[in-house]
């Protein structure tokens, strides 16, 4: 078995007529685009674009099959060069039984899967062909549409304040919503890590997933996870998922929960971060407060001990890095050639070929998870201190 780099949240922002998909997400966010840039800049060799339900997505994906640029594999996915495409969706979830919207990933095996998962939405959502839209029906109904063509089901971003399962999708456990048995495992999203999550009891049953959210290309692989498996494919993801025959999550790599725009409890109106339980920000006066990921997991802790993980090694895309500008990164692309190359596997004497010794230290610390970190909050995310 080898090792792989898997980047399963990324979104289209353009289909391949021009027409908006994420509304939020960049225009050069084009499925070809996308597949293109993990495979021959960052080095990801499986991701999930997430609106695959789309029909004009589709579209593109049999255009690529129709050149000979792509093809199915028998395990599921789509073979693009070097990266496995698996064909996702995000839905939004709101029915009776949640307290605020919830986004689920859905990943389905093959193109023929997916259609079947698109005329059944279709018949439940307003607008098909855009991203992360509100499905009208049960969390657990789409649950088990969603096992009937065997597909994946991952409860996505879980901690973020808005639209998420622990935001303000349930009170206490997700078995308010969902039946926890046919989940395939819990996507902490970008202000949590797993030692974090650890701290809920339910959810140690879960494999975690540290995935990008990318809305631009080069957000892709902002977290990610090393998976050792066979071969990038649907049903080794899967096995990878449940622990089976090897298959496992080797390590997640994530930005510190410091840097994630939700982590601290913040004023709204002001963004001054707000202590766990202050009700009025004394700066401004405003009663209108986002709670924090840390804030609102300290609330739903009740884990007695810990489980065996793997690790959660903190860093950030090279844009991250203060004083590391376009020119610089395309160097290193020449150089060294995926920006996993550069991230995991380039010797601190080459980088010093190519880098300022500033910058060379910096990556040096980032894989030790050591950079200087100025925490986010309120939809502000933080930043590395240079």
């Amino acid at each position: 078995m080898q090792t792989y780099f898997a980047d399963m949240h990324i979104h289209i922002g353009r289909d391949m007529y021009n027409h908006p998909v994420k509304i939020t997400g960049a225009k050069t966010l084009t499925l070809t685009n996308v597949l293109k840039e993990a495979s021959r800049n960052k080095g990801i060799d499986l991701v999930g674009v997430i609106d695959c339900h789309s029909p004009h997505v589709q579209a593109e994906i049999k255009q690529l099959i129709a050149e000979e640029k792509a093809y199915e594999l028998t395990d599921g996915g789509i073979r693009f060069e070097k990266v496995t495409l698996l064909l996702g969706s995000e839905i939004e979830i709101y029915d009776d039984h949640c307290q605020g919207p919830i986004h689920v990933l859905c990943f389905l095996p093959s193109m023929m899967a997916m259609e079947r998962f698109s005329e059944w939405l279709a018949e439940r959502m307003k607008n098909i062909s855009l991203s992360s839209q509100r499905y009208y029906g049960t969390a657990k109904e789409l649950q088990y549409k969603v096992k009937e063509l065997e597909g994946i089901f991952i409860p996505a971003h879980v901690f973020t304040p808005f639209k998420s399962l622990f935001g303000k999708g349930v009170r206490k456990s997700l078995q308010e919503v969902l039946d926890p048995v046919l989940i395939d495992g819990i996507e902490l999203g970008l202000s949590a890590d797993t030692e974090m999550a650890d701290q809920i009891a339910e959810l140690q049953n879960y494999t975690f997933v540290s995935n990008s959210d990318a809305h631009s290309l080069a957000k892709i692989a902002r977290e990610y996870q090393a998976v050792q498996m066979e071969e990038p494919s649907f049903k080794e993801f899967w096995w990878v998922l449940h622990g089976i025959k090897g298959r496992k999550i080797v390590s997640n790599y994530g930005m510190n929960p410091l840097l994630g725009k939700y982590y601290s409890t913040v004023c709204k109106n002001c963004l001054r971060t707000l202590s766990a339980g202050e009700s009025i920000c004394g700066e401004c006066g405003s009663v209108n407060i986002i709670k924090g990921v840390s804030d609102r997991i300290k609330e739903l802790a009740d884990a007695s001990d810990r489980v065996k993980r793997p690790p959660y090694l903190y860093q950030v895309p090279l844009e991250y890095l203060p004083k590391l500008g376009p020119k610089t990164f395309a160097k290193l692309l020449k150089r060294f050639g995926t920006e996993m190359q550069v991230i995991h596997y380039a010797a601190q004497t080459e980088l010093a070929e190519v880098l300022p010794p500033k910058i060379v230290e910096m990556i040096m610390q980032m894989r030790k998870g050591k950079l200087a970190i100025h925490a986010g909050g309120g939809g502000k995310y933080g930043h590395v201190e240079s």
